[in-house]
């Protein structure tokens, strides 16, 4: 059957997120003819419904509690209330600025942008609207969904965190159903907001993929700010009513409040889109890979959130140049998982890269482990902003670092130095002899590589 004109690209990327849209931007950048098909808006969840508009919250939260404090500085604020009205029109704004330039750079590069729902329907073809379009590799960039609990019904009182963004008043109070990354971010800023908050978590900590040290510390940090929380037991049912909701726990407790969020993390968004017909191996919705990230179909590659392993848009971005560079035959170095870095954006902050102190042990043995702990009461910066917090190093014993953890207020933008020191594999003495720029939190870093290299300078600025 002859082909329809424009319809032949050398790549063909189903998915315009973060995994789709930078593969189809390399390739394109690698003088490929790119096809980059999107049902709904080019940036995917992270830009509309995730990352950006979570933290512009985060980030007028943080306003609100200046205001709040701001006696305790001698600067006479009061806090009179949130318009979430303007707090909406803020964040769609900055929505929208990243938006139109991301569809600016996209039309620059000469990708053909394909609006509406693909399904694999070929090993080299994607059907669009009763349209195939082939292409001599394909890359899958499907991305993820709020997951919900088996029998949770999601409406009404009862939202994942894409209602939670829409929500034009500010609740009075709020259960949060998962201690993990989202429900830790939007606990905290309903929290600053002024809504009674209670985080439900069924595991022991919260934030408990993170180091140990850290979901304690974010566990202390929350119950001085007030933010309620019930770990290691189980939902069980919730029922709502005019007066709110009604959450029932295995244990029997009961919580009610006006609003639940189920943040209880994202599932693989693969169901219906022809995968597993074309041959695909599906394990609990996730594609199956190998380390290069080809599915073992054709010339068919997966990328981002439904590659099994950490749900972060920095990934998928990475693992997006990277498979355009190996479909190029570059051959890029393949992404290492633990070396991407991970960041918390509640009050106070978590950022983290490379093994937790329980991972290096399980992977390196527990005798060849080395950690230290730098409290951020020695820092001048951290003392000034008036926060608490502390620097976590895991080594290998006599050997690199393989673990940075951090919490306090602003130490995601401390992971940077973090990560290049993990994915170096440098040792504290390359580190230590680094000068870190004085008075800032990223001197913290250096003052942890300092003692870690066995020549502790500051108990205290």
């Amino acid at each position: 059957m002859a082909e329809t004109p424009g319809t032949d690209f050398d790549i063909v990327v189903l998915g315009g997120g973060s995994g789709g849209y930078a593969t189809a931007l390399r390739a394109a950048q690698l003088g490929q003819n790119v096809a980059l098909i999107e049902a709904d808006k080019l940036g995917g969840t992270c830009l509309h419904y995730g990352c950006v508009p979570t933290k512009a919250l985060l980030h007028a939260a943080e306003l609100a509690d200046n205001a709040r404090d701001g006696a305790h500085y001698g600067v006479q604020t009061e806090l009179k209330g949130i318009d979430m009205d303007g707090v909406n029109k803020y964040k769609d704004g900055v929505i929208s600025g990243l938006y139109k330039g991301l569809q600016g750079l996209i039309k620059s590069r000469k990708i053909t942008v394909i609006e509406g729902y693909g399904k694999l329907v070929d090993k080299d073809a994607v059907e669009v609207d009763g349209t195939r379009y082939t292409g001599r590799n394909v890359v899958i960039a499907t991305g993820s969904y709020s997951r919900s609990l088996p029998g949770l019904e999601i409406g009404g009182r009862v939202m994942t965190s894409e209602q939670a963004l829409k929500l034009d008043t500010v609740p009075k109070s709020v259960i949060v159903l998962g201690g993990g990354v989202i429900g830790s971010e939007f606990a905290s800023v309903w929290r600053s907001f002024g809504a009674d908050v209670t985080i439900i978590e069924g595991l022991p900590h919260l934030v408990p993929a993170e180091d140990e040290a850290l979901s304690k510390a974010l566990e202390r940090a929350f119950r001085k700010r007030g933010i309620a929380f019930n770990l290691g037991d189980r939902f069980k049912t919730v029922e709502q009513d005019d007066s709110g909701v009604h959450v029932t726990l295995e244990s029997g407790k009961t919580f009610d409040a006006e609003i639940m969020l189920v943040a209880v993390g994202r599932g693989p968004r693969t169901a219906d889109l022809g995968y597993e017909q074309q041959g695909i191996t599906l394990d609990r919705g996730f594609v199956i890979t190998d380390e290069k990230l080809h599915t073992g179909v054709g010339n068919i590659w997966a990328v981002g959130d439904i590659v099994p392993g950490l749900q972060l848009a920095h990934r998928g971005f990475a693992q997006g140049i990277f498979v355009a560079e190996q479909i190029l035959g570059l051959n890029p170095a393949p992404i290492v998982e633990s070396g991407i870095p991970r960041v918390t954006y509640s009050d106070p902050e978590i950022a983290s890269v490379g093994l937790t102190e329980a991972k290096a042990k399980e992977s390196l043995g527990a005798d060849n482990v080395e950690t230290l702990e730098y409290n951020l009461a020695g820092n001048g910066k951290s003392k000034i902003l008036d926060t608490q917090g502390f620097i976590k190093l895991v080594r290998q014993k006599d050997g690199p670092v393989v673990g940075v953890h951090m919490i306090g207020a602003r130490v995601g933008e401390l992971i940077g130095e973090g990560q290049l020191i993990v994915n170096w594999e440098a040792y504290p003495e390359d580190v230590a002899s680094l000068v870190h720029a004085h008075p800032t939190q990223n001197e913290a870093l250096g003052e942890a590589f300092l003692a870690l290299a066995g020549k502790p300078l500051h108990a205290h600025n």
